[in-house]
């Protein structure tokens, strides 16, 4: 059972910390994008360096009163939220944000955990060189919040996700302890990799406060082309053909159906759609080269896949201001979803063959079950959907409130049978909890416990994440 923050923990962190670290808790802080949490009383703390999270850290874990770590804010699982009756610590990293270093030689950039994304992206860009973790949220998510959720974005084809991208980690721990693993390594087999085990891990392991991430040389030319497929096989059967055409020079391969556009139409924001009649469904291929322009080999793609029937009409990108307004299309579909405001939202993934499948029965289950919009897109080159459901035009979420578990657990159920997951790029978080428990391996399930109270004996670390 936790404390809440009482006088003497106040009292004991006052003493010990200086008054920078003390923050108003505005409502900033208690609410989420998607609205669906809303957070209780708490005391929230900004450390400005490693050694004032550990003693943070150490005097929560003596009172034992939870800490829910907050990053960016932009998490869609309702993992930085609490909801609980006992008040916690929030414990903020905006104030730890600095680039330690850049070395373009190794291709290593070391970077404190509160680094906006665009920051350290800005950081490679400097040195000649190409950090590509990309979100649409990337200019307020942080980086120790990227890797605690092991963020996807746009380039997982070509370069993985943020688990991939990190080479080592410092954290404090749970008891206070602080782990420094910052590393320029590439191979370091010296025992269990704690890198990976709190990677991904919530915050619910201990709080990252820096990390060693991969740089990557910049491609010496970018391509982008958008092309009306007829259906989602016949986009699977394009990324096949761009795989054997360009290898792995494909960084991106995006989905993006009709709906989306209707969205975008209805409700801004205004994006040019180069189609004189939105297609039912396109994708978005983007190609970055280190020899000739790959606009050649988007025209010999187009026409090959032209004369197959997988094609029917295409917009190669003559610049980057129009690969530009390509990518702002992709790139405003969400806030567009978060303007309509979602029934029930889904990060899944699927084994990529079998996409269609689960597109085409998804819909035919939910026409059963009552009267929506479905808005099907997301990054098709490594099996990732945001499928997410909506009112019909003219009635307003909370009209389907008695739909929504149903609409969720069908989604779910389907996904799982497939051989997917329910959770693809955002985070098990507050909100997929019971969707763990119900669909996670039994074996898997208990390791993690064990871990957890192995690592967390007091259960401080963002309590009511993750595991119940």
């Amino acid at each position: 059972m936790l404390n809440p923050v009482s006088d003497a923990l106040r009292d004991a962190l006052r003493a010990a910390l200086p008054p920078a670290c003390f923050k108003e808790l505005t409502p900033a802080y208690l609410e989420e994008p998607r609205g669906r949490y809303k957070g209780a009383d708490a005391l929230l703390l900004a450390p400005g360096n490693t050694d004032e999270v550990a003693t943070i850290v150490k005097a929560c874990n003596k009172a034992r009163t939870g800490i829910v770590p907050y990053a960016g804010g932009t998490g869609l699982v309702g993992g930085q939220i609490n909801e609980g009756d006992v008040t916690p610590v929030v414990l903020s990293l905006e104030r730890m944000t600095a680039i330690r270093s850049v070395d373009p030689v190794e291709n290593v950039l070391i970077c404190e955990a509160g680094a906006i994304l665009q920051s350290v992206q800005e950081a490679a860009d400097n040195v000649d060189r190409l950090f590509p973790l990309t979100l649409a949220s990337q200019g307020s998510a942080r980086i120790g919040g990227n890797l605690a959720t092991n963020a996807g974005g746009v380039n997982v084809l070509r370069y993985g996700n943020a688990r991939d991208l990190c080479l080592g980690l410092e954290a404090v721990l749970p008891t206070g302890e602080v782990w420094n693993g910052l590393t320029h390594l590439r191979k370091n087999n010296t025992g269990y990799d704690l890198r990976h085990l709190l990677i991904g891990a919530e915050g619910t392991l201990g709080i990252i406060t820096a990390a060693s991430l991969k740089l990557f040389p910049k491609p010496t030319s970018q391509g982008a082309a958008l092309m009306v497929v007829r259906d989602p096989q016949a986009a699977l059967d394009l990324l096949a053909l761009a795989g054997e055409q360009f290898g792995g020079q494909v960084s991106a391969f995006e989905l993006i159906g009709r709906m989306g556009l209707d969205f975008l139409a209805e409700t801004g924001p205004e994006v040019a759609i180069p189609f004189d009649t939105p297609p039912d469904w396109m994708v978005l291929i983007d190609v970055g080269s280190f020899g000739e322009d790959p606009s050649a080999g988007l025209e010999q793609l187009f026409a090959e896949a032209f004369e197959r029937g997988l094609v029917s009409d295409g917009v190669i990108a003559q610049s980057l201001a129009q690969r530009d307004a390509f990518w702002a299309i992709r790139e405003n579909i969400p806030e567009a979803n978060r303007r309509i405001g979602s029934v029930s939202s889904h990060d899944i993934s699927v084994p990529i063959t079998r996409i269609p499948e689960f597109i085409n029965r998804a819909g035919q289950s939910l026409a059963e079950l009552g009267d929506f919009r479905i808005n099907c897109f997301g990054h098709l080159g490594d099996g990732n959907l945001h499928y997410n459901v909506f009112p019909t035009q003219g009635r307003a979420r909370a009209d389907y409130e008695a739909e929504r578990p149903k609409v969720k657990e069908l989604v779910h159920d389907l996904t799982h049978a497939l051989g997917g997951s329910v959770s693809a790029e955002h985070g098990i978080g507050r909100l997929k909890v019971a969707d763990l428990e119900k669909y996670g391996d039994p074996a898997k399930l208990a390791a993690m416990r064990a871990i957890k109270h192995g690592l967390d004996p007091n259960g401080i670390m963002n309590p009511g994440a993750v595991l119940r």
